[in-house]
């Protein structure tokens, strides 16, 4: 078997792994499953119908700059160094957010990243915190809460409070750090004269599927948004929209204790998390027109006369970042939410090249960089290995002179050309196999960082130069719009930019410091390949072919350095000179 057949055998399977390992792993080693959602009827799982409607449904007529400047009750603002906003003081609703730090676009005014919006708005997105009970008058979308401070923020609480005639206080604590994490507290008072019974609940609600900057977010194979959370000492990602759909109001119910569960899109995430270790049961359902609900509601507690009852709820709204969600889990005890960033079943080894990256960009200041000092960093690495591949590659350069003759010899008894072939490897010590090692090596490397680049927010829109402005998105200059002078913007599998075609170009002269084919149709075959990758790379993160196309400069570099060194090369050229 020649080397180069192994080369390109070797390249074929690593882009089939980045494509499709995910599938493949999910047939092959599936996760597993969760256990079967407990059904109303096998547990306790009451969801009230304040939950399920807690607002009427609004028609989407409204701008979020419409829907706030009409609003009917007065609102609280939310200031933090990341994160600006207001709550809506009818229904106590979390319904206005903006991320300060995160943009729509990477141009210098763009607009940043909404979040949360306010029913009656195409991308409503909000969240809600109430009780409910029998027998008691319990707020609900309607109801217009006091608050005790205009302004919440990190150093500066707000506290609203309802009283309800009969007796009963109701208090909700809200809290907010310096970054994505509010915590709110839930408080009624009983006091009345008999005793009342009280369930607090927290819910999200969501309009429409997941978007970013405007745009629908992907909800594939390889990285799943939509409904999401952890309980059962499990990673839920098998709900989408169209499962909520099918199962309507009645939901899919579970018991959650130590987990979260909400809604998550490719770069952000709103989920809720009780907090400390209670139980709450819990639940996903489709509403009417197109709007979805995450909620979960505690175990129902007898207040007796002058007593009271609290609970408290973590809420995060915000982008996914790494460390960030990794502090969460430990310091606010949101159990395995750094799982929130769909790593995907290669997570143990994306995650140590993520933080390499990470380090390196903190180092440098420049995510391209940080790739190209990857590069070499992981070539460093494979030196050792990459030496003995080059070296059975030149031993197979140095023997192609009798493997002609042998196909010569023998071009009418293949069995008999294959056989002294095999005898020719084992005279000259060439195993054409030890080429394809290294290849192998870089495959999960290749795909790890293939997900880096596609679910890490702090990868986003990070510029390299001139015009590779953002990292996480294919190469946008093609000569196929003559660089943009032709006013028509050509579809991806057609775009083929300038990191694409020097991917190409580098792979053709890898491919020719290989040894060549004994059939001259299998050389041209292998001597197109490089073009098609070319095609295929073409609508990956630029980040990507940068990587692909700085390892190739290295490899050829190394390849003739090693090939200059080689004395059976050197033996060979100096008799071609005689």
């Amino acid at each position: 078997m020649d080397s180069s057949r192994n080369m390109i055998l070797a390249i074929v399977l690593s882009a089939l792994v980045l494509i499709g390992w995910s599938f493949v792993s999910e047939q092959v080693a599936p996760t597993p499953p969760p256990p079967a959602p407990e059904t109303a009827e096998e547990a306790d799982v009451v969801l009230p119908a304040s939950e399920t409607a807690p607002v009427e449904e609004t028609a989407v007529t409204q701008t979020v700059d419409e829907a706030l400047g009409t609003a009917t009750a007065a609102r609280i603002a939310i200031e933090t160094p990341r994160l600006q906003g207001s709550i809506n003081l009818r229904g106590a609703r979390i319904d206005d957010l903006v991320l300060l730090d995160h943009f729509e676009t990477n141009e210098p005014d763009s607009a940043p990243i909404r979040l949360l919006a306010p029913e009656g708005t195409e991308a409503s997105y909000f969240a809600h915190f109430g009780w409910a009970g029998d027998g008691v008058e319990m707020p609900d979308g309607d109801t217009i809460w006091q608050a005790d401070s205009e302004t919440l923020a990190p150093d500066s609480p707000v506290t609203m409070r309802w009283r309800n005639g009969t007796g009963q206080l109701f208090e909700i604590e809200l809290q907010v750090d310096e970054d994505f994490l509010f915590t709110v507290g839930q408080r009624v008072s009983n006091t009345s004269d008999a005793p009342i019974s009280a369930r607090p609940y927290a819910l999200l609600m969501h309009r429409g599927e997941m978007q970013s900057a405007g745009a629908p977010d992907p909800d594939t194979w390889l990285i799943h948004t939509g409904p999401y959370g952890f309980w059962d000492d499990v990673l839920h990602r098998d709900l989408d929209f169209s499962d909520l759909d099918e199962a309507g109001s009645a939901g899919e119910r579970f018991a959650l204790q130590n987990g979260w569960l909400g809604f998550n899109g490719k770069y952000w995430l709103g989920a809720l998390a009780p907090a400390g270790d209670r139980q709450v049961d819990a639940a996903f359902m489709a509403l009417t027109d197109g709007r979805y609900q995450a909620v979960f509601t505690g175990q129902p507690t007898v207040i007796e006369a002058g007593r009271a009852m609290t609970a408290d709820t973590h809420f995060f709204a915000g982008a996914k970042e790494t460390h960030l969600l990794e502090r969460y889990e430990v310091e606010a005890g949101i159990n395995q939410l750094d799982r929130a960033i769909d790593w995907g079943w290669f997570y143990w080894f994306e995650l140590p090249l993520f933080y390499l990256l990470s380090w390196l960009f903190t180092t440098v200041g420049n995510f391209g960089v940080a790739i190209i000092l990857m590069t070499f960093i992981v070539r460093g690495l494979m030196f050792p290995i990459a030496q003995k591949q080059f070296s059975s590659m030149a031993g197979m350069r140095a023997v192609q002179p009798k493997m002609k003759e042998l196909q010569e010899r023998y071009k009418d008894d293949k069995p008999k050309m294959q056989q002294e072939v095999l005898a020719l490897y084992q005279r000259e010590k060439v195993n054409p196999l030890a080429g394809c090692l290294p290849i192998f090596l870089q495959i999960p490397i290749f795909y790890a960082l293939y997900k880096v680049l596609l679910v890490s927010v702090e990868m986003r829109h990070e510029p390299f130069a001139l015009w590779l402005q953002d990292l996480s998105a294919p190469d946008p200059l093609t000569p196929v719009n003559l660089f943009g002078l032709l006013a028509f913007d050509p579809p991806s599998w057609l775009a083929i930019g300038i990191l694409p075609i020097l991917l190409g170009i580098t792979m053709y002269l890898q491919f020719k410091l290989n040894p060549a084919q004994m059939d001259p149709t299998q050389q041209k075959i292998f001597e197109f390949m490089p073009w098609i990758f070319m095609f295929i790379m073409a609508p990956f993160a630029a980040g990507l072919q940068l990587y692909w196309v700085t390892s190739n400069l290295l490899t050829i570099a190394q390849q003739k350095w090693l090939y200059s060194r080689d004395p059976r090369l050197k033996e060979q050229a100096k008799m071609a000179k005689e």
